[in-house]
């Protein structure tokens, strides 16, 4: 079967300026993640598969980008809504988020009540506190900071994203950096061509912000935020939710 040689998604670029220095971002369309798979072998193998159109990888320092979504969903992290039972004090808090047209965070019952779980009551009771206190100051995401990050990449249904996303609430991947490190040997031991191959980052990403949640690369979690800025993989049903970077 013909190799196709991957393209921006709609509305988004392939190349971006960091730091004075051109990078490509190659977005790369995969089948549906479901819970169980063996997410690295996965990875690989569609980067051993487009590494093929790619011939620049031989030339160039090359990373992969992995977004946090398949690597949690893998895990098992994923719930559909209809199985999340929301607390009243997920019920209550949760109208208090602001929801935005980009995601829907803890904005919702099920998303707060997957934050509970995850963190504690204590801890989310005192973020709210806090956000209260600090919001005529004009000051943003204090929730989020002291919620911590693995709540803060707590997403929630939307009616943009594909099945099951559309229907489902889901935890951050569980260590993150260990499940980066296990794609990078993965893709080590696959058959592309691997001298040039500086690491890989699992990313929360989408068009408001990006937080680097793993990295076992040679360059910054600053560095990936902004090679990632515009939010290349897309916040949609694109299906592209890895990308390959050089």
């Amino acid at each position: 079967m013909k190799v196709v040689r991957p393209k921006a998604n709609p509305g988004k670029q392939i190349s971006i300026d960091v730091g004075g220095k051109s990078y490509d971002r190659y977005p790369i369309k995969t089948e549906v993640f479901k819970n169980g798979d063996e997410y690295a072998i996965k990875i690989a193998n569609h980067i051993e598969k487009f590494s093929s159109c790619l011939s620049t990888l031989l030339e160039k320092r090359w990373y992969v980008i992995v977004s946090e979504k398949i690597v949690a969903i893998s895990q098992g992290r994923s719930y559909f809504i209809k199985d999340i039972k929301p607390s009243w004090v997920a019920t209550t808090l949760s109208k208090y988020v602001r929801k935005t047209p980009h995601g829907i965070g803890l904005g919702s019952p099920w998303t707060m009540q997957l934050a509970i779980g995850e963190v504690g009551v204590p801890r989310i009771l005192f973020a709210s506190v806090l956000s209260i206190l600090t919001k005529p100051f004009g000051l943003r995401g204090v929730f989020y900071h002291v919620a911590g990050r693995s709540a803060a990449a707590i997403d929630g249904p939307t009616s943009y994203s594909l099945y099951p996303s559309n229907v489902s609430a889901k935890l951050a991947p569980k260590d993150p950096q260990k499940a980066a490190e296990r794609i990078k040997v993965q893709i080590s031991k696959s058959k592309v061509q691997s001298s040039n191959f500086g690491g890989v980052v699992i990313i929360d990403a989408n068009d408001l912000g990006r937080n680097v949640l793993g990295n076992a690369s040679d360059k910054s979690d600053t560095f990936f935020e902004e090679v990632m800025r515009d939010n290349p993989m897309g916040q949609g049903i694109e299906g592209t939710p890895v990308v390959l970077l050089y």
